[in-house]
């Protein structure tokens, strides 16, 4: 809808504008960022050759000149014979469509547009806010310092109870109160619910308050001590696998160092790593699992396809891979050929899977990390998990193209 109508966040008149970072994070082949982005050069993405084209130095990341990466993407397609653009405002979704549309309209979705988006899936599966805790790969946990329990049962339960005595939720606390947070965007305007507060703003509340919220010890017992500690940090598994687990009501505006920095001083996270962070931030986003298909075609009309943030992926790679599937699957549909899966053996397959998989009845924005890889001990398993991402990537794009020659 630029130039005519600018969201809150954006200025420029190109295409592509990146409003938040200017980095898409690790470029490494032994990351799952670098290996999503590689996937996506295999498969010809005009938004990360554009980001390579127009990078600086930012060390292992692939960080781009903001204006030089949009000036690139907008000239690509503006000199593209087979694309025409209409600079104004969409208000509704077309009804009885016969033909591809595709819904990218990104975190700051228009509130018309919106609202036509609600009537179309129903408003209980959009949401408006990202609240969300971090989550921590289940390798880097020291084993020798949690237990399994779940509140007032007896043995091993469901969760991972990372304990802290007197002392250590001391530190804990002060370091919370002192860390440094993300300010709010000016077109940010939170509206906390006392179910999902973030945990700087409990902490404010005064000493004791975490230790009756998300810290609250009651109905747990250490098997190490047999007594029940000062205060626990409970996590709670992501994944059928368990390679993932979520740190439960620990939304939160800390920056990211010093998210790194506070949980450390919780000996079970002394060395976690961390797949997300926590964060809370304007974002209109569907909960695709009651919405969306895995080839990202609406399950209520197979020829609407939505693609980008709003699908529920975090990240400038992650939403452009869904562009990709969006814009592959929307042509094969096009044709009359059956749209592509891509399977979990990929980094694409996996973001795909976790965003559509009707096992999951409520989805947080997830970002791609190696958790989502169905694979024992992925960090260990990375070469294994390279090679099965490149033999999948091969085999989607020679089927796409030999289909598409017949054609």
């Amino acid at each position: 809808m630029k130039p005519n109508k600018y969201s809150p966040a954006h200025k420029s008149d190109n295409l592509a504008e990146l409003v938040c970072s200017n980095s898409f994070k690790s470029i490494s082949e032994d990351k799952a960022s670098g290996i999503l982005k590689l996937e996506m050069l295999e498969l010809d993405s005009l938004i990360i050759k554009s980001a390579l084209r127009s990078k600086i130095p930012a060390g292992g990341a692939l960080a781009v000149d903001r204006e030089k990466f949009s000036e690139y993407v907008t000239k690509n397609i503006k000199n593209n014979p087979l694309i025409e653009i209409f600079e104004e405002e969409v208000l509704l979704i077309p009804k009885d469509l016969q033909s591809p549309l595709i819904i990218a309209t990104g975190p700051l979705t228009s509130e018309k547009f919106t609202k036509s988006i609600e009537e179309f899936i129903g408003n209980e599966n959009l949401s408006f806010y990202d609240s969300i805790s971090p989550i921590v790969s289940a390798e880097s946990l020291d084993n020798e310092n949690y237990f399994k329990a779940s509140r007032y049962e007896d043995g091993e339960g469901d969760y991972i109870n990372c304990p802290l005595n007197e002392k250590e939720y001391n530190s804990f606390y002060e370091a919370l109160i002192n860390s440094e947070k993300i300010e709010f965007h000016q077109f940010e305007k939170p509206k906390y619910f006392e179910g999902c507060l973030p945990i700087e703003v409990m902490a404010e509340r005064g000493f004791d308050t975490l230790r009756f919220g998300p810290m609250k010890p009651v109905g747990l017992l250490n098997p190490k001590t047999g007594k029940r500690p000062f205060a626990v940090i409970q996590l709670r598994k992501e994944n059928s696998h368990e390679s993932m687990w979520n740190i439960v009501g620990f939304q939160t505006k800390m920056k990211i160092k010093d998210q790194k920095n506070v949980f450390s001083i919780v000996p079970a996270l002394r060395n976690a790593e961390f797949l997300r962070f926590g964060s809370i931030h304007r974002n209109t986003y569907i909960n695709s699992p009651n919405t969306i298909l895995n080839t990202l075609q609406s399950k209520k009309n197979p020829y609407i396809f939505f693609a980008g943030q709003i699908t529920g992926v975090e990240g400038y790679s992650e939403s452009t891979a869904m562009g990709l599937i969006a814009g592959l699957n929307s042509i094969r549909v096009l044709k009359k050929q059956e749209p592509i899966v891509f399977p979990s053996t990929s980094a694409i397959g996996c973001l795909t899977k976790y965003i559509s998989n009707s096992d999951n009845k409520k989805i947080d924005p997830m970002n791609i990390n190696l958790g989502l890889f169905e694979i024992n001990k992925p960090k260990k398993n990375i070469e294994k998990i390279k090679k099965s991402s490149k033999e999948c990537i091969i085999q989607i794009k020679e089927r796409n193209q030999i289909e598409l020659d017949l054609v």
